[in-house]
């Protein structure tokens, strides 16, 4: 601090004719600052990702936050491994999705939670069997600053998640679109030197953020994300036309392109889109939900043929290629041994965003023998 006190009256008096060797001897300053705590100024740019592993079991009554021992990826240190939290500093729409393992003889109920008591989806299994498997779930959520995200386990002994060395349980996250109309600061989850500011030069730039808040604003962008709190139930009588599945919640809707009273999304931009899908098996009903495009063109599908009386989930996700004015809906079969199971905990879920834009429609779709 001393050395710049020294340093501004210099800069006045000896290079006031020249304010920009003045602006560029501060950059050097600051620079040479960040370079000093090794920080790259890249680093404070409109990124964040996160992917994180368990490999030990959870009964539940010990702990209820899912916490994780192996980071693979944590871009912008948003996520803390140690809390199983997730702490936003940038705003803007970020796509989760999560695996989590049964443990033997115990059901499982998993819950991605924001700021500590909004539920916005679940993984759910009743069946108390000797059989381990998993299950998955994925959601797309608009966050503001300091909005947090986490997996809640059922504080019960009747319930437990299960890993080992595999790993049976992985928690992911990134920021699909900042949100670039924001009026809020953008946040550090770290530490970082604040740059000093020499009179009559303009604060250090961070040439990433300018071009991503430059650029945001005149990319395509496209992404929904809903969900259904209540269950579909197959009728007997036949239809001749197949009704798309709606949804009475929603997360995030950017364009305004999915509607959720009919169900279906229109593409606006041609591109590839990624969906993802997540239904729960309603009691003694079999499940089968395909993924349809136009006016009936299956492209993916979950199906679980057990009538028991136990609740489980299915979920399915993939890339399509769509041009402008393509729908994609989900159908869930209407006839009367079909069903799907959703409540306030939301079992089922619905999400899709553009991944890559193109400037000519391409709709690729290949069969080989």
């Amino acid at each position: 601090m001393k050395f710049l006190q020294i340093l501004r009256p210099a800069c006045e008096t000896l290079w006031r004719p020249n304010r920009c060797v003045s602006c560029l001897l501060g950059l050097v300053i600051y620079l040479g600052s960040v370079a000093s705590f090794n920080i790259s100024p890249m680093t404070t740019g409109l990124r964040s990702a996160f992917s994180a592993t368990r490999s030990s079991s959870i009964l539940g009554g010990t702990q209820r936050a899912v916490t994780f021992d192996h980071l693979l990826v944590n871009t912008g240190e948003d996520f803390n491994p140690e809390t199983g939290t997730f702490r936003c500093r940038l705003p803007g729409a970020y796509y989760f999705s999560f695996t989590v393992g049964k443990f033997p003889k115990k059901m499982l109920s998993v819950m991605l939670v924001k700021n500590g008591m909004e539920v916005q989806a679940i993984a759910y299994d009743e069946y108390q069997n000797q059989g381990r498997k998993v299950q998955s779930q994925s959601v797309m959520v608009s966050l503001k600053p300091m909005d947090t995200v986490y997996l809640l386990l059922q504080d019960n002994p009747q319930y437990a998640i299960y890993s080992n060395a595999g790993p049976y349980i992985t928690f992911s996250g990134y920021l699909v679109y900042p949100d670039s109309t924001s009026s809020v600061g953008y946040l550090n989850n770290h530490l970082s030197p604040p740059g000093p500011h020499l009179p009559g030069c303009p604060p250090p730039v961070d040439a990433y953020y300018e071009w991503i808040k430059r650029t945001t604003s005149e990319e395509p962008r496209s992404a929904f994300s809903v969900a259904r709190t209540t269950s579909a139930l197959g009728e007997s009588r036949m239809r001749r036309e197949r009704e798309a599945l709606t949804f009475d919640v929603e997360y995030v809707n950017i364009g305004g392109h999915f509607n959720i009273t009919s169900g279906r999304f229109i593409c606006h931009f041609p591109g590839a889109y990624y969906f993802a899908f997540t239904v729960g098996k309603h009691p003694h009903r079999a499940v089968s939900v395909k993924l349809m495009m136009g006016r009936g063109e299956i492209r993916a599908m979950v199906f679980n043929e057990d009538m028991s009386r136990r609740r489980e989930m299915q979920s399915q996700s993939l890339l399509l290629s769509l041009k402008r004015g393509d729908s994609v809906w989900l159908y869930s079969q209407q006839d009367d041994g079909y069903a799907i199971f959703s409540n306030h905990g939301r079992y089922t879920t619905f999400s899709g965003f553009l991944v890559y834009p193109d400037g000519e429609s391409r709709n690729i779709d290949r069969t080989f023998p």
